[in-house]
C-alpha cells in the first residue's frame, strides 16, 4: 500500500462531526476541500491563547528595555513570527498534503524522513510539557484556595486535559475546529475579566519610568520575542490548511492564520509588561510560576474562571500538537493509520507527564531545554521551507511527493547539508542553562563578542533567527536551480 491510500477510505457521504477522519499523508480529494481562510482565524487564536504569555512579558523587561521598547520589541517580534506560520499554511494550500509530506519537495521522499523525525519528537515533547503545566496550573489555583491539591487533583486535572486532546485528535480535523471555537469563544469572555481584574495592579507612574536600555538590550528583547512564539508552529502549519480549496485567497491564508495566531500573544505580553513594571515583586513570582503568580493578584472568586481559562488554553495549543505528531509520524515511515499514530502519541504523553509530575519533580527544566535544543534545527528547516515554497511559487506535484524516483528524488543532499549547517552555528548561539550536559552550546557567543553564555546575548535565543536565516538563504543560493528544473 502507498502513502498515498494508506489510512485513507474516505467515505462517499459527507462525515458527521464524530466520524474519524480516515485522511492520512494523502493529498486531499478535490471533493473533500472546503471552508474559508477565516477558519484558521479559531485555529490560531485558541492554540495560542493560553496565559502563560503574561510571563513573556517579564522576560522581556529581564533585558533592561523600558515600557516602550518593550511592547514594540513585542509586538513586532510576536508578529513576524507567526506571518511565517502564515506563510507556511500556504503550502496546505497549495498541496492539499501534509506539511511532513510537502517538505519532501525540498528534501527528497527519503530525505524528508530527517525533520519528519525531529518534528515528532518535538511536538510530543511539547504535549507532554503542556499536560505537565496543566496539572501544575489546577493544583497551584487550587492551593490558593485552600482546597485539596493532592494527587486526586493533579489525576482529575490530567485526565480532563488528555482526554479532550486525545479525543479531539483521535476524531480528526472536523472536530478540532470545533473545539477550537468554542475554547476561542470562551477564552476571550474570560480574558476579559482576567484584564479587568489585573488592571487594578497597573501603576502608569512606575510603569513608564523604566529607563531605556539602548540598541542591544532592544534587539536582545526583539530576538527573544520573535524566537519564542510563531517559530515552533511552522513546522505544522499546512496541516490545517490542506483541506481548503486551491481557489481560497492566498493572502487571506496569510492574513486570518497571523493575525488569529498573534492577537492573544500579543494583548497578554502587554499586559504582561506593565503588570511587572508597576510592580517589579511580580517579576520573580510570574517568572517561576505564571499561573501560581498570577493567581495571587486575582480575587479569591475568580480564581476558578482562571484555572478554566488557563486549561483552555493549554487544550487549545496541545490538540494541534497531538494531531500534527500523529500526521510526523507516519511521514517518518511508520505503516499505521492515522488515528492509531494518534493513539500511540496520546500514550506517550501520558507516560511522560506521570513520569515528571508524580516521579521527577526536577526533569522538567532539563527536557524543555532538549525541546529547545531540537527548535534549532526545526528553525533551520523553516527556513529552508519558506525558500523552497518561495521558489516554488505554484502547485506540488501530488504523485512525486510519494516517490522516490519522481522529480523531488530521494533525498536533496544540499538541504540536508544546510540544515546541518544552521543546527551547528545555531548551537553555538543559544544557552540553555536549565541542563548541565548542554553546557556545550553558546560556543560562538564568545568568539563573536556576545558577551559569552553569561551575557545579555545568552538568553536571546539567536542562534533560532541564525538557523533561521542559514537556512532560508542557503536554499535560495545553493537550490534554486534543483527547484527550477523541477517546475519545468
Amino acid at each position: 500500500m502507498t502513502d498515498t491510500t494508506r489510512a485513507r477510505s474516505a467515505p462517499d457521504a459527507p462525515p458527521s462531526a464524530l466520524a474519524i477522519e480516515q485522511n492520512g499523508l494523502n493529498v486531499i480529494p478535490e471533493d473533500e476541500r472546503k471552508g474559508r481562510p477565516f477558519d484558521l482565524f479559531w485555529t490560531w487564536f485558541a492554540s495560542n491563547v493560553g496565559v502563560t504569555s503574561v510571563a513573556y512579558g517579564s522576560f522581556l523587561l529581564a533585558y533592561g528595555v523600558s515600557l516602550v521598547e518593550g511592547i514594540v520589541a513585542g509586538v513586532v517580534g510576536i508578529a513576524l513570527s507567526f506571518l511565517l506560520v502564515g506563510l507556511a499554511s500556504l503550502a496546505g494550500k497549495r498541496g492539499s498534503a501534509p506539511t511532513m509530506v510537502l517538505s519532501r519537495a525540498a528534501f527528497g521522499v527519503e530525505g524528508g524522513r530527517v525533520p519528519s523525525f525531529l518534528t515528532y519528537v518535538l511536538q510530543v515533547g511539547w504535549e507532554t510539557v503542556t499536560a505537565v503545566l496543566a496539572v501544575d496550573a489546577t493544583a497551584s489555583v487550587f492551593t490558593r484556595l485552600g482546597w485539596s491539591s493532592g494527587t486526586a487533583t493533579k489525576l482529575l486535572a490530567f485526565a480532563f486535559v488528555a482526554v479532550v486532546i486525545a479525543g479531539a485528535a483521535l476524531i480528526g480535523l472536523e472536530m478540532i475546529q470545533r473545539l477550537q471555537r468554542f475554547v476561542t469563544v470562551a477564552t476571550i469572555v474570560l480574558l476579559v475579566g482576567f484584564l479587568a481584574l489585573t488592571a487594578r495592579h497597573v501603576h502608569w507612574s512606575q510603569a513608564t519610568s523604566l529607563h531605556a536600555g539602548g540598541a542591544t538590550a532592544f534587539v536582545g528583547a526583539l530576538v527573544f520575542a520573535f524566537a519564542g512564539f510563531g517559530l515552533g508552529w511552522t513546522n505544522i502549519a499546512a496541516d490545517f490548511s490542506r483541506y481548503l480549496p486551491r481557489s481560497a485567497s492566498g493572502p487571506k491564508v496569510v492574513g486570518w492564520t497571523t493575525l488569529g495566531a498573534s492577537i492573544a500573544p500579543v494583548v497578554l505580553v502587554l499586559d504582561g509588561l506593565l503588570l511587572v513594571g508597576s510592580n517589579p515583586d511580580l517579576n520573580d513570582k510570574i517568572a517561576a510560576d505564571p499561573i501560581g503568580g498570577l493567581a495571587g493578584i486575582l480575587p479569591t472568586w475568580y480564581l476558578v474562571p482562571f484555572v478554566v481559562v488557563a486549561l483552555l488554553g493549554l487544550i487549545g495549543g496541545s490538540v494541534l500538537n497531538i494531531y500534527s505528531s500523529g500526521l510526523a509520524m507516519l511521514s517518518i515511515g511508520v505503516r499505521v493509520p492515522r488515528h492509531v499514530a494518534v493513539l500511540i502519541d496520546t500514550g506517550l504523553m501520558v507516560v511522560g507527564t506521570i513520569y515528571v509530575v508524580w516521579f521527577s519533580s526536577g526533569f522538567l527544566p532539563v527536557f524543555t531545554a532538549f525541546l529547545i535544543t531540537l527548535g534549532v534545527p526545526i528553525a533551520a528547516w523553516s527556513g529552508i521551507f519558506l525558500a523552497d515554497l518561495l521558489l516554488r511559487r505554484g502547485p506540488y506535484s501530488e504523485t512525486d511527493l510519494f516517490d522516490r524516483d519522481g522529480r523531488y528524488g530521494a533525498a536533496n543532499p544540499a538541504a540536508l547539508a544546510i540544515l546541518a549547517a544552521g543546527a551547528a552555528v545555531g548551537w553555538g548561539l543559544v544557552v540553555n542553562a536549565g541542563a548541565s550536559w548542554l553546557s556545550w552550546q553558546g560556543y560562538l557567543l564568545g568568539p563573536l563578542g556576545l558577551g559569552g553564555t553569561s551575557g545579555t546575548w545568552a538568553q536571546a535565543n539567536v542562534g533560532v533567527v541564525v538557523a533561521l536565516a542559514i537556512g532560508f538563504l542557503g536554499y535560495l543560493a545553493l537550490c534554486g536551480r534543483r527547484v527550477r528544473r523541477q517546475r519545468a
